[in-house]
């Protein structure tokens, strides 16, 4: 028997039918019937594939991936609301989990009624729901609204409800789905310090999230999953780091082989004596277009961790004329700590319609210290260096 708040998943393999109870155009059905005769039957898609998972009490794990790898499908197994098809998942103690913006409420009952509904379904008697009752309301920022129904609540104030009854009912396991998207920043930095205050009280977190900075300041620990399958799974900063060059890698645009108005031959960046990328030093950019005819272009140029949100961004108006061009934009200080960051590039007319697509065009592998730590639960939205001087009364500061 697992200890509470251990979870230990072992070949966990989830598949689904596919939906063919709509009315299907001919063409489809001869496609279905092709592929059946070819031993290619559609009828499932695996969504899980061979998975292992374990944690110990008080782990906090990110689980990230692109839409459709599985993360939320594994959450729902180890949530115990579906069943793998092979394989087993067990998790020990009481599980908190919010996977569905309204799950574990029922929308004819009050916010009142709701929470002990739901704390009851969470394990919790309602003598321990009632003396948690004040400050669940007051995490919710439920207290005008207590006594309505649940229908008539927004969005929003339905995941507050369930996202403050599931983390104060103290579970041995949370599972959080994407709490992140939804709610203002104050919300979101309080759900923030709720996660890293259970994890320290001894409670296992898994969180799915797309925001990335979030994850990283929350979770020690990364899963990557990636068409259901394990791609990754160690420290959360390696794991993201991977996560993104994959990203990247399947957004790059090689250059000479986008076709459009204006085309990019070659990208060069370096230090101002030819060598390598430095913090807080000078960066030249040096970018070869060819474009169709005499045209002036709006040329922005970014940097970013991988994923299409930059850290920052340069834009200039530029002449160009019929054939190949070097442009060359020189930044005075490039404000980024050591690590490998993604250079994009992207051409618009004046009225800002794409000549050029944004896209990330070549590596940028940067010299210089690391980024100094930010408090658990503090995310950081981008990784800018920035030097500073600590003094005191004596003087600086080591």
């Amino acid at each position: 028997m697992l200890r509470d708040g251990a979870i230990e998943a072992e070949g966990v393999w989830k598949r689904f039918r596919s939906d063919h109870r709509r009315g299907l155009k001919l063409h489809d059905h001869l496609l279905r019937w092709r592929a059946n005769a070819g031993g290619r039957s559609a009828r499932w898609r695996w969504a899980l594939r061979d998975i292992d998972l374990r944690a110990t009490r008080g782990e906090s794990i990110g689980l990230i991936g692109a839409n459709g790898s599985g993360k939320s499908t594994l959450l729902k197994i180890l949530n115990r609301v579906m069943y793998p098809y092979a394989g087993t998942a067990v998790v020990g103690g009481r599980i908190g989990a919010l996977v569905e913006v309204r799950g574990g409420l029922h929308q004819e009952l009050s916010g009142r009624e709701n929470i002990f509904v739901y704390g009851t379904l969470l394990g919790s008697s309602r003598r321990d729901v009632a003396r948690r009752l004040d400050e669940i309301v007051a995490f919710a920022e439920l207290e005008s609204a207590l006594d309505r129904q649940t229908k008539f609540y927004s969005t929003g104030m339905q995941m507050r409800l369930g996202f403050a009854v599931a983390a104060h009912l103290e579970p041995d396991v949370f599972l959080v789905d994407e709490i992140l998207a939804i709610g203002d920043a104050s919300f979101q930095q309080r759900c923030l310090d709720r996660m890293r205050e259970v994890t320290l009280e001894g409670t296992t977190l898994i969180l799915v999230s797309h925001d990335l900075a979030s994850v990283e300041a929350t979770c020690e620990r990364g899963v990557w999953l990636d068409d259901g399958q394990k791609a990754a799974d160690g420290p959360i900063g390696e794991v993201l780091y991977e996560y993104r060059k994959s990203v990247q890698d399947a957004t790059r645009m090689i250059p000479t082989e986008e076709q459009g108005p204006i085309r990019l031959l070659k990208v060069a960046a370096h230090g101002p004596d030819g060598g390598s990328a430095r913090s807080q030093q000078p960066l030249d950019l040096t970018l070869v277009l060819e474009s169709e005819e005499r045209r002036a272009v709006d040329l922005c140029v970014g940097v970013s961790e991988g994923t299409a949100t930059p850290v920052f961004v340069v834009r200039n108006v530029v002449e160009l004329d019929c054939g190949e061009q070097a442009v060359q934009c020189e930044l005075s200080s490039l404000p980024l700590p050591r690590g490998r960051f993604a250079v994009w590039v992207g051409a618009f007319d004046l009225d800002e319609r794409d000549l050029l697509p944004w896209r990330p065009v070549a590596d940028l592998d940067v010299i210089g210290p690391d980024l100094d730590a930010t408090p658990a639960g503090v995310a950081r939205l981008a990784p800018v260096q920035v030097d500073a001087v600590w003094t005191d009364g004596d003087g600086l500061l080591s």
